[in-house]
């Protein structure tokens, strides 16, 4: 059974910073790539960012560009998201997707329907 695990949620004032950590049970785990997604009561699912299987590539929503870094260790089986200068709209919890297939469009990652492996999620809060 494969296992996702968010980690490093908490409460932080506004300016300060939280590192996420995503741990996945997936072999080879440099076969996939992994997405940070958010969610707030009420709203969708949103993109955040994105690492590709290999490393070589990063993808942001512009809101955290500048901001937010993700990063692999892929012999460690983990995903970091390094999120600096928060914000309280980005107060969410936070989710960690994987996923391995061969997709047919170049923008599939910020599209949380195209993920087949989550984990639970990890709360964020940003007090002003």
């Amino acid at each position: 059974q494969v296992h996702v695990a968010e980690s490093g949620g908490g409460l932080v004032q506004a300016g300060e910073s939280l590192k996420l950590s995503c741990t996945v049970s997936l072999h080879p785990f440099s076969d996939y790539g992994v997405g940070w997604f958010r969610q707030v009561p009420g709203k969708e699912r949103e993109f955040v960012a994105f690492i590709r299987a290999t490393g070589d590539r990063t993808y942001y929503r512009d809101s955290v560009k500048g901001r937010f870094s993700i990063s692999r260790i892929n012999r460690e089986n983990t995903v970091n998201l390094q999120m600096n200068s928060l914000k309280p709209e980005d107060t969410a919890v936070y989710y960690c997707a994987a996923d391995g297939r061969l997709h047919t469009y170049s923008l599939w990652y910020r599209d949380a329907a195209e993920f087949g492996y989550w984990g639970q999620g990890t709360q964020v809060t940003v007090s002003s």
